[in-house]
């Protein structure tokens, strides 16, 4: 389930999207220190083709259950192609 930022042209929020598909999953271990001066530990990176979620334009948190484990969403990333176009989605969870 993924929690969009920023609001629609009317002003409003966007709503949750819930995403079911196939991700390369990557486990790491990362400290990253937040703007709030609070350190978490980035767990592992999930890689997905192309754009999840096309009707968000910024992905800012949510949950993602990888291998039947539920991880926090700390920041999602949409890499373009020098024509505009998602190349793919990277989603870092906690």
């Amino acid at each position: 389930e993924i929690e969009p930022g920023g609001l629609d042209k009317y002003g409003n929020p966007y709503p949750n999207v819930i995403y079911d598909g196939k991700c390369n999953y990557q486990a790491s271990a990362k400290r990253i220190l937040t703007t709030e001066k609070k350190l978490i530990e980035i767990t592992g990176t999930a890689l997905f083709p192309g754009d999840i979620v096309p009707s968000i334009p910024i992905i800012s948190g949510g949950i993602a259950t990888v291998l039947g484990t539920e991880h926090r969403i700390a920041q999602g990333r949409k890499a373009l192609n020098p024509d505009g176009t998602v190349n793919h989605t990277v989603l870092e969870l906690i």
